[in-house]
């Protein structure tokens, strides 16, 4: 299955909750592609110590637009 999730915003848990969704698709073979839009382009200072933002994009595999 072709799966797109379009980020939109800067929440970490929000951003979290999408890619931990997105490993799993991934994982179970679908083909993935993530696009940061508006203030999701921000991601990289989503990440706190409860939604670690960035691990979750380290384990990504997919195709992931910014």
């Amino acid at each position: 299955m072709n799966v797109l999730f379009i980020i939109s915003t800067q929440d970490a848990e929000t951003i979290y909750n999408a890619m931990r969704l997105s490993n799993v698709a991934v994982k179970k073979g679908d083909d993935v592609s993530i696009f940061m839009l508006g203030k999701g382009v921000l991601f990289e200072q989503s990440s706190s110590e409860q939604f670690n933002v960035m691990e979750q994009f380290n384990q990504f595999q997919g195709d992931f637009y910014v």
